[in-house]
């Protein structure tokens, strides 16, 4: 999974024409990040070519999981066209996730 950082925050989510753009923002002490990866990596490779999936560590990105009211972690952004569509936030299972993003995929 690509990582991104504050500097092409806006190229990559937000940019004309970037569709869906799934980003999962986490820290290295952060256990339920670890725990959240392999699905977000799961979805990555189910979701090939219709979504892209980026890592934001916030610890080294402060201003734009500021800028989107990141105020707990794990959090998961959907972003359509650069602007939000869905949020998860916190430990979840799976099938949440799949749920969440599931309208989104269509």
């Amino acid at each position: 999974m690509p990582a991104i950082t504050d500097a092409d925050f806006a190229q990559v989510v937000e940019g004309p024409g970037v569709g869906l753009v799934l980003v999962d923002f986490w820290a290295p002490w952060c256990v339920p990040c670890e725990k959240l990866s392999p699905i977000v990596q799961a979805l990555a490779a189910e979701h090939a070519g219709t979504l892209a999936v980026v890592a934001m560590d916030v610890d080294a990105n402060p201003v734009a999981s500021a800028r989107h009211a990141v105020l707990s972690l794990p959090t998961l952004i959907l972003f359509r066209d650069g602007q939000e569509a869905a949020r998860i936030t916190g430990t979840t299972s799976e099938k949440k996730v799949r749920k969440a993003l599931a309208a989104h995929l269509q």
